[in-house]
């Protein structure tokens, strides 16, 4: 949301001088007009080069998260808990008050404490919710907000809680196959650091005794492994110090970016990605607008909560066209990076209304994506990592071994 400088004069004829957040000039000239004072100048603050603010909030945001990171499981149960409880009769202050009790993760039970003492002091509960953004996401605010505006806060509880369970089995599915690889690849490095580091420093000694000339691929591993022992403590040191750039440049717009282009181009899990992305914002989509959430802001959280940098700008583009009046599913197909059979439904249910319905029935579908994705790329990826292991492994015993053999085969000659 832009901010705006403004200069403005009371009612009492002083001059006053600040900053406002509105999503665009009318908006911001309407609050300030609603409190009777005379705007003087008003105009749109230049952010071309504020990019450290953003970028700190994010830091922020993700330090909170994993401040009070709570499992989405858990989250799960106390949405359709809260739900069942608000239902069946008991005040939103009361359930939390059941819920807390029976809560046995330390840092949410925390959270519900706090939650619980903003309602009773008389805050909505979203208003309450929004005071723990690395907990509960604006999605989930909003979500709690439309259904007490429209009564039906029961019902959103209900369709929120199957939302979540649906986000979380789709998670679970994407971080299989991908935590597999990740830590096949991880024990492969540490079984390289103990070769290099411990192992043939101890056949060196051994070849050393023999007094024979070495092969020459045994000759780079004793060079690479005394190389790698007088430099360890600099390359751990330059690794951390790489990582933590790296994070840091991803948590900018730029950095976000990038590793999102990357990620969506990776062979294999550039398309689970993508279809976990299109399963992500049908579901999401569809239950907003059944819950009588705008398009405009549905848009404006789908924004948010898409978590991909390439997707983020192609919405933002898509509701600045249907701002100016381009239908959902045109200011989608504009974007190029949203399939066909996506938009088609999206089409179809414009013109039938049943949009929120046929949004969902694309979740769906891509959701069965994911799963038969997630099954090949196991069925897939689990061989060609055992032939690589498998294969690393023996090269370095052959390496290794070998002057040992030559020095027996001369022996016998």
């Amino acid at each position: 949301m832009p901010d705006f400088n403004y200069i403005i004069r009371s009612e009492g004829g002083a001059r006053k001088t600040g900053s406002i957040s509105a999503k665009n000039y009318n908006e911001a000239m309407d609050k300030l007009q609603a409190e009777n004072s005379v705007v003087v100048k008003l105009t749109e603050r230049d952010t071309s080069f504020d990019f450290f603010k953003p970028f700190l909030e994010r830091l922020a945001l993700e330090f909170d998260k994993f401040k009070n990171k709570v499992p989405l499981g858990i989250l799960v149960f106390f949405t359709r808990q809260l739900a069942t409880m608000f239902s069946a009769g008991l005040t939103i202050e009361r359930a939390l008050f059941f819920l807390k009790a029976e809560e046995k993760n330390a840092r949410f039970k925390k959270t519900l404490d706090k939650v619980e003492d903003d309602v009773k002091k008389g805050l909505l509960l979203s208003d309450a919710l929004e005071r723990h953004p690395g907990v509960f996401n604006n999605l989930y605010i909003s979500l709690v907000r439309s259904g007490e505006v429209s009564g039906k806060l029961a019902e959103t509880l209900d369709e929120l809680s199957k939302y979540l369970e649906t986000i979380e089995d789709t998670q679970r599915k994407v971080k299989s196959a991908m935590y597999y690889p990740v830590f096949i690849i991880g024990f492969l490095g540490l079984v390289l650091f103990g070769v290099f580091g411990f192992l043939i420093p101890q056949f060196k000694v051994v070849y050393e005794q023999l007094g024979s000339d070495l092969p020459y691929y045994t000759v780079i591993f004793v060079n690479l492994s005394v190389w790698f022992q007088n430099n360890m403590f600099s390359l751990m040191f330059f690794m951390f110090l790489s990582f933590m750039i790296l994070w840091i440049f991803t948590l900018t717009d730029t950095g976000r970016l990038l590793k999102d282009r990357i990620l969506l181009k990776v062979p294999l899990f550039g398309n689970l990605i993508q279809q976990n992305i299109l399963s992500k914002f049908g579901k999401t989509f569809g239950i907003l607008i059944s819950a009588g959430v705008s398009v405009m802001d549905s848009m404006e959280l789908l924004i948010k909560v898409v978590d991909n940098r390439v997707y983020e700008l192609a919405l933002i583009d898509a509701k600045n066209d249907i701002e100016n009046g381009i239908s959902i599913s045109e200011s989608l197909r504009e974007t190029g990076i949203f399939p066909p059979i996506f938009i088609q439904l999206l089409s179809t249910g414009e013109e039938t209304g049943e949009i929120d319905n046929l949004s969902l029935k694309a979740s769906e579908f891509y959701a069965k994506q994911v799963t038969a994705i997630v099954d090949r790329l196991t069925s897939l990826i689990e061989p060609m990592l055992i032939i690589l292991v498998g294969g690393v492994v023996g090269i370095v015993i052959i390496v290794t071994y070998l002057p040992i053999f030559n020095f027996g085969s001369a022996l016998a000659q």
